[in-house]
């Protein structure tokens, strides 16, 4: 086939990090703006305040630090933010011209850069200010609409070996770390200042590596504007995501993800993807483009002799350098196509058999398809992120296929004030395989629970049992109840909130136990109020 390559695998080469950014004042900055057509103009520079150094650009008043330029942005913003910052030592704000007049009563004086174009001027000042981090990292784009933890979590764990947290930061759904900062992350991919905040810290760290989630919204918005990719690798495209405040339709959603490749110099591209054809076409955009496949033969990384078992995976992986056999430590037959991307990672990296299969044979995913047993083989349950129509179409068939015999007990619900699609496809895709359904909450927002459960229940269909119980801890501990009393072996998926520790209620994030923890504490009571079973 002609829109891949089988030859030999030619590394990505990594830089060594060099600590501490290139010298930027307030005038280079301007200056840069003002080449790329995004200075609208300036106010408060003179000579001798344009020779100011800036040492990075922050977009939240709670991290500034002295020497950043602060970004005024949003439509949650509010003048005392520039106060707090400017006391804080920001030495300049950015801001766009709708904003420029009130800003400049609120601070007279303070030098103020005004962008035609805020989201793409603070991503370009961002990089600037903290002097290119990515030049000195070798960072990794994954972008899909299902796979990106599992896949960034598995190549961390290649990466890092038999020291954990030594050679790779990773930003993703799940958590940031980059070497001196570690948190449970609010989005998939952080606003230009934190992104590149981030890199600077892991050049400083020294890390060798950045492993990142990418998201279409990341894509859309520009956060990732200026980024140099050592690799971007796409997973997969589904319908997801569509909605007034994400994407108006599937269209700018695709593009939007088709986007990673105009600034990744290799493209791995999953050749099993829907929309096949224009990924490839785009992807040529790149250097190289590496492509791997769970079923087809011709890709440059591939699989034979898939096999699964309870919560157990291998296949033997086919690459242009080796072959060799892949186990791998969680359920999933899906998880071939992941293990594959990172294999088809590795090798544009540089990085054998030798050095993969022991870590993919350990990796684990917080949250993702983690198997949880309980006192007797009659009750299991299985955690996973899995949110949406691609992974709940992913997800259902393979564990229908690896625990033949059970009954399926799905817990979920749907979020509110975006994808509101998921409120209809859930229950439909979810019924094609689950025996019982229960409908709960998942980060509803400002959305009432009962009118999105009232929706799912709308769309299921007729002569699926279901439920609607909106407390999530009552959802778990009713399925539960349900896997014990009933006839058979029982699995309960609990999906779409995984390892998270915090519920989107209103408009704050409240603390909540994990679905684990719950299902956990559910089957020790069980136990204990039926000491004869």
């Amino acid at each position: 086939m002609a829109h891949h390559s089988r030859r030999p695998s030619q590394p990505v080469p990594i830089l060594p990090a060099i600590l501490g950014a290139m010298n930027t004042t307030l005038s280079s900055l301007a200056r840069l703006l003002d080449h790329e057509g995004l200075l609208a103009t300036t106010a408060n520079i003179t000579a001798e305040k344009g020779a100011t150094p800036v040492t990075g650009v922050d977009c939240d008043s709670r991290v500034v630090v002295p020497s950043h330029v602060f970004v005024c942005k949003g439509a949650a913003f509010k003048p005392a933010y520039l106060t707090s910052a400017l006391e804080k030592g920001a030495v300049a704000y950015l801001c766009d011209e709708d904003r420029a007049a009130e800003l400049a009563d609120v601070a007279p004086g303070t030098p103020a850069l005004i962008a035609t174009d805020l989201r793409r001027a603070m991503a370009l000042a961002s990089a600037e200010a903290f002097g290119h981090p990515d030049h000195d990292l070798t960072v990794v784009g994954i972008t899909g609409t299902k796979g990106k933890s599992t896949v960034s979590y598995m190549l961390r764990a290649v990466l890092d070996g038999d020291e954990p947290y030594a050679h790779a930061g990773v930003m993703g759904s799940i958590e940031t770390f980059d070497g001196i900062e570690r948190e449970e992350s609010h989005n998939t991919t952080p606003e230009s200042p934190d992104l590149w905040r981030h890199l600077a810290n892991a050049r400083k760290a020294g890390l060798a590596y950045m492993d990142m989630e990418v998201s279409s919204q990341a894509l859309k918005y520009d956060r990732v504007l200026g980024l140099d990719l050592a690799v971007a690798c796409f997973l997969n495209i589904g319908r997801d995501h569509i909605s007034p405040v994400e994407h108006p339709n599937f269209e700018d959603y695709f593009q939007s993800k088709l986007r990673i490749f105009d600034q990744a110099r290799v493209a791995v591209v999953n050749l099993d993807s829907d929309e096949i054809q224009t990924i490839l076409e785009r992807a040529q955009r790149c250097e190289r483009v590496v492509t791997f496949s769970a079923k087809d033969s011709s890709a440059d990384v591939w699989a034979s002799d898939i096999e699964s078992a309870y919560g157990m995976v291998s296949f033997t992986a086919h690459t242009p350098s080796w072959e060799g056999p892949i186990c791998l430590g969680m359920p999933g037959l899906f998880n071939v196509d992941n293990a594959l991307a990172t294999i088809a990672i590795c090798e544009v990296l540089g990085i054998g058999h030798e050095k993969i299969a022991e870590p993919l044979s350990h990796a684990r995913v917080p949250g993702r398809m983690e198997l949880l047993p309980s006192p007797d083989p009659k009750v299991v349950a299985l955690v996973d992120y899995a949110h949406n129509k691609l992974s709940y179409q992913r997800f259902f068939p393979s564990v229908k296929e690896e625990f033949p015999g059970y009954r399926i007990i799905a817990v979920f619900g749907a979020p509110g004030g975006k994808a509101y699609e998921r409120r209809h496809e859930l229950p439909q895709e979810a019924a094609k395989y689950a025996d019982y359904l229960i409908y709960t909450e998942e980060d509803p927002a400002n959305d009432p629970v009962e009118e999105i459960c009232q929706q799912m229940a709308d769309a299921t269909p007729e002569g699926t049992a279901y439920e609607v119980i909106l407390d999530r801890e009552e959802a778990i501990r009713r399925a539960v109840q349900l896997g014990y009393e009933g006839e058979g072996p029982a699995i309960l998926c609990l999906l779409a909130k995984g390892d998270e520790t915090r519920q989107h209620e209103g408009n704050e994030f409240v603390p909540c136990r994990t679905d684990g923890e719950i299902y956990e504490e559910a089957v020790r009571n069980w136990h204990a109020s039926h000491p004869e079973a």
